[in-house]
């Protein structure tokens, strides 16, 4: 018999990274709370802006995804401990008595540790994630309990393929050689060759997890390996708190800036089906995935597309609909103007009125605050939004196709009670209730709004509505009257013209005078 989810994590020895981020807080939340007698969890921890690693444990533990280990068993924390380290240094930078640590207890890897902005320089997003990952299945080979090594990916990791199937493809470029190239080759003509170099993916993040996935995969048979891609990460489902999110990544941006007024226009393919996953849905996964990798001990290294495909099918319209419906029910109380704005399937349409829109408006408001003597920001603010647009819509502009056979098959095993904890059946996902659950999110997590503000917000929400209906009106008021007037000028001129020519003698009659003088 094989053993549970829960009885196979008793008692191991986890190592995790990047378990700051997003999914490392819902991972780490997950297992602490789902398998309660897992044994040591190591985190690979650096100082960060003048913290050092305790510290910033501390304000780990105390972050709302938590809440409910706080409030039922907060002694399980005592099982997270610090390796000091950072994934871009040599060795991973951690000390000699912790890697032998490390190498005699370790059991369980989890790399999710990466650089997820879109726009990093090639020679950056490398070291973060490709020459990171190196060094994290370096030390892995030389653990002597290692029994399975996870590895966050992303379904996003082949852009140039019409349907991604759950194997290893190989990379563009060898991944080694380009981690050779970042190392030696000077800046300026890094910069010039990186478009050249990444031309098959549309930015260095995606790039650089292709050419890792390769590297990874060179590993297979040293131990048991796993790569799990999930595609848009989105606010947990069910588990913790329903709604949670805690960054401005991604959708999550699109419904906060959508909220308060600040993004009108975005440039999309409405009747394209979105995928997107929850984040407890992820964490889920990457727990019965190393658990399934570990008892079937394979040769070959294992994927999985933690994707959306076949479960529920919505478009970006429905979705973007659902999304205007909640932000107007549950708005924000700090927003800059009511919501409103559109979608728009040609990129000549969205530009114009993303000029409209956000352009001028901008630039009307920071005048209005520098003859007030106030400090301008608008002009800085549109500028990062329409750079962040212009990434996210590659993504929102392409139809994604997965398939995630793999995925869909660790439900088969586990029992059905161990189903009800991990749960990865996506089909039973209310869009309307997660969404609404998904903004509201939004406004206690990351907008750090009391949810009992919301009278006030609503109130707040009502005066900005009749504000942008009394701009609308005196708007369309003086186009029309300008409208008018000049129509009004054209019909005198008109008019003057053809009394003017009235009054001249018959052409022909001229004629024939000119005619005649000629003789």
């Amino acid at each position: 018999m094989a053993p549970t989810v829960q009885e196979f994590y008793r008692g191991k020895t986890i190592f995790l990274t990047g378990g700051t981020g997003f999914v490392g807080k819902a991972l780490i939340e997950k297992l602490l709370r789902s398998c309660p007698e897992v044994g040591t969890i190591y985190l690979l921890m650096r100082q960060k802006r003048g913290m050092n690693c305790e510290e910033r444990l501390k304000d780990l533990c105390s972050k709302q995804v938590f809440c409910l280990l706080r409030e039922k068993n907060p002694d399980s924390f005592k099982k997270l401990k610090i390796i000091n380290g950072d994934i871009t240094e040599d060795g991973l930078g951690i000390s000699e008595d912790d890697k032998k640590l490390l190498q005699k207890e370790c059991q369980v890897i989890f790399h999710s540790a990466a650089c997820v902005r879109f726009d990093q320089k090639l020679k950056d997003a490398v070291n973060m994630n490709t020459t990171g990952t190196w060094r994290m299945l370096s030390l892995a080979e030389t653990m002597e309990n290692l029994e399975v090594f996870v590895h966050l990916s992303t379904a996003y990791c082949r852009c140039d393929l019409d349907v991604l199937d759950e194997k290893v493809y190989r990379a563009v470029h060898q991944p080694r050689k380009i981690m050779d190239i970042v190392q030696w080759m000077d800046d300026d003509t890094l910069a010039y060759l990186e478009p050249k170099l990444i031309s098959s993916e549309p930015n260095t993040y995606s790039y650089t997890k292709a050419i890792t996935e390769d590297l990874v995969a060179e590993y297979a048979g040293k131990f048991p390996v796993a790569i799990a891609r999930p595609s848009i990460v989105t606010a947990a489902w069910k588990e913790p708190i329903p709604g949670w999110v805690d960054n401005l990544n991604g959708p999550t941006g699109l419904i906060i800036g959508s909220g308060k007024g600040v993004i009108r226009t975005m440039h999309c393919e409405p009747s394209y089906r979105a995928d997107a996953i929850s984040v407890d849905v992820v964490a889920n996964a990457c727990i019965l995935i190393a658990y399934v990798t570990a008892q079937d001990k394979p040769k070959e290294t294992q994927l999985y597309n933690l994707t959306l495909s076949g479960a529920i099918a919505m478009t970006w319209e429905e979705i973007i609909r659902l999304g205007e419906k909640y932000v107007n029910e549950y708005p924000y109380s700090v927003a800059l103007w009511y919501p409103g704005g559109s979608i728009k399937s040609y990129k000549i349409m969205h530009q114009l009125d993303m000029f409209f829109s956000h352009i001028v408006p901008a630039y009307l408001v920071d005048a209005l605050l520098f003859l007030l003597g106030k400090k301008t920001f608008m002009i800085n603010l549109q500028k990062r939004i329409s750079h962040g647009l212009s990434i996210i819509q590659y993504y929102t502009t392409k139809e994604w196709h997965f398939r995630n056979n793999n995925y869909k098959s660790l439900r088969s095993r586990i029992s059905a009670a161990e189903d009800e904890v991990f749960f990865t059946d996506q089909t039973q996902i209310v869009p309307e209730e997660y969404l609404k659950n998904y903004v509201l999110g939004t406004r206690e997590f990351v907008c750090k709004e009391d949810p009992g503000n919301l009278p006030r917000a609503r109130k707040l929400h009502k005066i900005r509505y009749f504000a942008d209906r009394f701009i609308k009106l005196i708007f369309f008021t003086l186009l029309l009257w300008t409208l008018y007037s000049n129509i009004h000028v054209f019909t005198s001129s008109v008019e003057l013209l053809d009394s003017t020519l009235k009054s001249l003698p018959p052409i022909q009659a001229k004629a024939d005078e000119i005619g005649d003088v000629g003789l």
